[in-house]
């Protein structure tokens, strides 16, 4: 298992620099220096913009630091699928991350099934897997039923056991019926806490290894189906103080998060 870091880990830094090639580049480099392996650019619409010149520059500086980049976006229509494709195959990425709903498109369980259908094809010749992510709109148990009825080893799930819990989904559940398909990991940790005047709760996040995922018993799945995945580390930080120090603090936790995965996985030396 690679360890790596989501664009969805530096949101805050992210969103205060200049969309294009200088801001993947920077980010290629940072995820280096934070002891990452990987590189996910999910949900980052700038990727889209970049001449395939520019895409190489972006796999060659990836090369050069010896870190794997996958690729991320929402939804599933045929042509948007094969748009991403194009963009993983440029980055030299095997693994295509995306969510069976997009702002503009939400299908039936039928269309979701037959849109992966069509795609998979160029799946195949390309060598890409998309990795469809367990999150709230869709129940993991619909996700599983669309990937075992496209019936394709490219076509499999990306296992986000915190993003169902809003529509009360316990983690081990999701865990439990969606690794034997996985293709893609998000480490996402997160922690219940009582709001003020005891009125509710909140759900933040948390460096993962420190809240509430049961990482252990994340890990114990995959080890008993054999799933050998990338396992990319993202974050639910609230804003700080400030914009600056909410940027340290999340370095901080990404820094954290891949020590605490490195000595669940006995690899501290790493």
């Amino acid at each position: 298992m690679k360890l790596g870091i989501s664009t969805y880990a530096f949101r805050w830094e992210i969103d205060e620099m200049e969309p294009g090639l200088e801001t993947i580049l920077h980010f290629v480099r940072k995820t280096k220096e934070l002891g990452g392996e990987v590189f996910q650019i999910c949900d980052h619409p700038p990727i889209e913009y970049l001449e395939e010149e520019e895409l190489l520059q972006v796999k060659e500086a990836a090369d050069n630091e010896g870190i794997e980049l996958e690729a991320g976006t929402q939804g599933i229509t045929p042509d948007h699928i094969r748009k991403y494709i194009h963009i993983a195959r440029v980055l030299g990425a095997k693994t295509l991350r995306t969510m069976v709903h997009s702002k503009e498109a939400h299908p039936s369980m039928a269309e979701a099934k037959e849109w992966l259908k069509d795609v998979v094809p160029e799946l195949e010749e390309h060598g890409v897997k998309i990795a469809l992510e367990t999150y709230e709109p869709i129940k993991t148990r619909d996700l599983v039923d669309i990937v075992e009825e496209v019936g394709s080893p490219h076509i499999g799930i990306c296992l986000d056991p915190g993003n169902s819990i809003s529509e009360l989904e316990f983690p081990r559940d999701v865990i439990d019926q969606g690794t034997a398909y996985a293709t893609n990991v998000h480490l996402k940790d997160f922690v219940f806490q009582r709001k003020d005047k005891s009125i509710g709760f909140d759900l933040i996040g948390a460096p993962v290894g420190e809240g509430q995922l049961d990482v252990a018993y994340l890990l114990e799945s995959l080890q008993k189906e054999d799933i050998q995945v990338n396992a990319i580390v993202e974050l639910w930080l609230p804003f700080q103080d400030s914009v600056q120090e909410t940027i340290d603090v999340e370095d901080e936790w990404m820094e954290r998060s891949l020590k605490n995965m490195k000595k669940a996985l006995n690899r501290e030396h790493v």
